[in-house]
């Protein structure tokens, strides 16, 4: 059975934390695991559109990176994926707190994934639910500072 390498959640988390997008919307890859993927925003003034709630935008971002990063652990090393399609329901607003991203994998083919993600409250309300259809690419990486670990052990 496959696992994902820790080293390498280790590194791809702190890549991905500092890329310039999750930066802007301080958004935090939390775990990852094969299959899955938990990520999180600290509501802050910046995420509020003119009515006072965390615009539609954002909750969109985090359910997109969650569904993605769910499915990009089950992809072999030499693959990386773009979305084409997100499917994704509004169910409440949010004005502070913290946004909660959980991702699963639902399936994955050749040359395309499709993800999950339900987008909750600390509390554990739940604040929308959608879907990511992602590409496979071939050859497609990550840029890594300095020398990668392998993406998975025990295989």
């Amino acid at each position: 059975m496959r696992r994902l390498n820790p080293a390498y959640v280790e590194q791809i988390s702190a890549v991905t934390n500092q890329c310039p997008y999750f930066k802007l919307l301080s958004m935090h890859i939390q775990e990852l695991d094969v299959g899955r993927s938990l990520l999180a925003i600290d509501v802050a003034q910046k995420h509020l559109q003119p009515f006072g709630v965390v615009h539609g935008g954002v909750i969109c971002s985090i359910l997109d990176a969650a569904a993605f990063w769910a499915v990009y652990t089950t992809v072999d090393e030499s693959q990386g994926m773009t979305t084409v399609d997100i499917k994704l329901n509004y169910l409440a607003p949010i004005t502070e707190g913290k946004l909660i991203a959980e991702g699963r994998c639902i399936k994955t083919g050749k040359t395309l994934g499709l993800g999950e993600a339900t987008v909750r409250t600390e509390d554990g309300r739940i604040l929308a639910h959608g879907t990511s259809t992602l590409m496979i690419v071939p050859d497609l990486d990550v840029a890594w500072p300095g020398e990668r670990p392998k993406k998975f052990v025990g295989q």
